[in-house]
């Protein structure tokens, strides 16, 4: 008999009751640190002052209106991604998925627009993740989310990231966009190679291609700066971000420069909950967090020292730990090929601290931006005493 959840988890057994800071509690007494952040999400740990007060303020005033009248909260937080990022224009909506799903509608209007309804192709990269909608699982192309799903949702292509060649023989007369992550999230925290973006920029530029970056995992400061995308040198004509942009409260963004949304006018997107006024007042809460000063640059030497340690790790545990990745607190430890990540995940959850297993056999850590030395220095010993227990069960095998 099917549960009264339906079946499309395979959910461990705890339950939390309460979060405070880098911590959950669990409902039978039990703390863990979190360096899961309900995978890149609670960017600001759990109940944050400025968060809990955002979101309790604007629950006492309406917590829902239509938008067919002008929601302040909307114009607050659009006018700052505006002062802020590349874009010149922005449409709130719920998710990633459906940030992501206008970004494609968006590519192809703008040809549309333009006398080219013809160009609604877009070329992705292999091992990238873009959502669960019907349209998002067809634009990440990996084969577990699209077995059953078919008929084929037309119009993606996929080259191999990272790889400039096949990607521009992809291009054909009928391609409209290119789409890619700058770090690729459940594709195993892999950053795209040094001057592929400025690469893509140049392409698509040459070809009059729009170029869409998926930041909903990478964006909203994980990197230690506001989006991945700006340790280039380059800017996307479209951008899709959600997750951390919250804190937690279900909210996503689709940006745009002026040109990108040309095609976008009165009826031509639109959502019931998109952008309500809690989701922007927990935004612009988390935003104005984000963007105070100092707190970033400490993202970027809390990150630099969890990297130091995660690749010390592989230095002492070669036969465990074979590459660390990722940039600032977006970090993952690729296990060597004999092992799985649930071995890992499950040694650590069990004392206590909580990670997410990812693509290509990798341990990804995306710990609130919040987090100091003392919990890095916590979670990195679990995850050497991981390594000494795999190493002791080779050796008792042996």
């Amino acid at each position: 008999m099917i549960p009264a959840l339906m079946p499309t988890y395979r959910r461990t057994d705890i339950a939390f009751e309460r979060g405070e800071g880098p911590y959950l509690y669990s409902t039978d007494g039990r703390r863990f640190l979190d360096f899961a952040s309900g995978i890149a999400v609670t960017c600001l740990g759990h109940s944050h002052p400025a968060l809990v007060e955002a979101l309790i303020e604007q629950g006492r005033k309406f917590w829902h209106c239509s938008n067919i009248f002008t929601i302040p909260g909307q114009q607050e937080m659009g006018e700052k991604f505006v002062r802020d990022t590349f874009a010149d224009t922005v449409f709130f909506g719920n998710s990633g998925s459906e940030a992501v799903e206008l970004g494609i509608k968006m590519i192809r209007k703008y040809h549309h627009a333009n006398g080219n309804p013809h160009k609604t192709g877009i070329v992705c990269m292999r091992g990238a993740f873009h959502g669960r909608t019907l349209a998002t699982i067809f634009a990440g192309g990996q084969e577990s989310h699209i077995d059953g799903f078919g008929p084929a949702v037309q119009g993606f292509r996929h080259v191999a990231f990272g790889n400039m060649n096949e990607l521009r023989d992809a291009i054909d007369d009928e391609t409209g966009g290119i789409l890619f992550e700058p770090i690729q999230g459940e594709g195993g925290y892999r950053p795209a190679p040094d001057g592929f973006l400025e690469a893509v920029r140049e392409t698509a530029d040459e070809f009059g291609l729009l170029v869409m970056l998926d930041e909903v995992q990478c964006g909203n400061g994980r990197t230690g700066r506001l989006f991945a995308h700006e340790w280039s040198d380059m800017t996307p004509d479209i951008m899709a971000t959600a997750k951390g942009m919250g804190g937690g409260f279900p909210v996503g963004a689709c940006l745009a420069t002026e040109e990108a949304a040309k095609g976008m006018t009165a009826g031509t997107h639109g959502s019931t909950y998109g952008g309500n006024p809690l989701a922007m007042a927990v935004a612009n809460a988390v935003w104005d967090v984000l963007t105070a000063p100092g707190f970033l640059e400490n993202v970027r030497v809390q990150g630099e020292a969890l990297h130091a340690e995660l690749r010390a790790l592989v230095a002492d545990y070669p036969e465990v730990y074979v590459e660390a990745r990722g940039r600032g607190l977006m970090a993952g430890l690729k296990l060597a090929d004999n092992l799985e990540t649930r071995q890992v995940v499950d040694f650590v959850r069990e004392r206590g601290l909580l990670t997410v297993a990812a693509g290509e056999n990798v341990v990804r850590m995306a710990p609130p931006l919040i987090i100091g030395r003392e919990e890095i220095d916590e979670a990195v010993a679990l995850l050497r005493a991981a390594a000494e227990e795999l190493m002791a069960e080779e050796r008792d095998v042996a």
